[in-house]
């Protein structure tokens, strides 16, 4: 069976993103996981989008990039689960205002990570294209076990954090992981071109299981009792957020 094309990808995917924006920051998210029980779904996206707005209780603002739908989603009305030691966090909400796909698309199965080689796309809203849906590619350069993440050799910039990290497959795009930072190289004194950092979804398993209802995932979020830290990367002065 023949391999996807990127556009058929691209096209697959695009249904699943949301633009998310808060009162300071801006990035990407895409829907990982709906209820079968209760209108519920969750967004994933990095950590360092959402955690500023989660600490202060401040609302987030979700816009559906497909249907250009918009729900504003309050400290209520929301649980937010995240991890900071590899950037990640989902974002639980009632999806009744949305018209959403009816099902998630497939993960990359816990126990399975890329070689070095293997092609991956990401999506995201680049600050400097606002609303524009834009699509990245790459090789992966390594995989860092210890970090649960890829060095990616392509560009994110600001804005595309918490983009859908993908590959194309014989059937379906397979989602991999979230676009969490870009690493410049400055060895020279220099900004010089890079490697993006995604974060593998090994985690997103475990932050959008148990959950049934709003009320619940509300009651299981992550505490806002402290404030946000920078997300870690493999090289602190180097790195810039996605």
């Amino acid at each position: 069976m023949a391999i996807q094309e990127w556009h058929e990808a691209i096209a697959q995917v695009t249904p699943y993103v949301f633009r998310i924006n808060t009162p300071d920051a801006g990035g990407t998210g895409y829907l990982v996981s709906r209820s079968k029980t209760a209108p519920l779904s969750f967004v994933a996206t990095a950590a360092h989008v959402v955690e500023h707005a989660h600490y202060w209780e401040e609302p987030i603002r979700l816009v559906h990039h497909t249907t250009d739908a918009t729900v504003l989603v309050r400290p209520a009305e929301r649980g937010i689960k995240i991890d900071d030691d590899v950037d990640t966090a989902a974002i639980a909400f009632d999806h009744k205002e949305l018209k959403l796909p009816d099902s998630p698309l497939p993960l990359m199965r816990l126990d399975y990570h890329l070689k070095p080689g293997v092609a991956v796309g990401w999506l995201g809203f680049p600050a400097l294209a606002k609303a524009t849906l834009c699509f990245f590619s790459g090789h992966i350069s390594a995989y860092l076990e210890n970090e649960s993440a890829y060095l990616v050799d392509g560009v994110a910039i600001n804005g595309v954090s918490g983009g859908p990290a993908f590959i194309c497959g014989p059937d379906s795009a397979h989602l991999i992981g979230i676009v969490s930072a870009y690493i410049p190289n400055r060895a020279t004194g220099q900004v010089l071109p890079g490697v993006a950092l995604i974060r593998d979804v090994n985690r997103l398993h475990a932050l959008t299981e148990g959950v049934k209802n709003i009320d619940e995932a509300h009651a299981k979020q992550t505490p806002t009792t402290e404030p946000p830290s920078p997300p870690p990367t493999t090289e602190p002065p180097a790195a810039t957020r996605g």
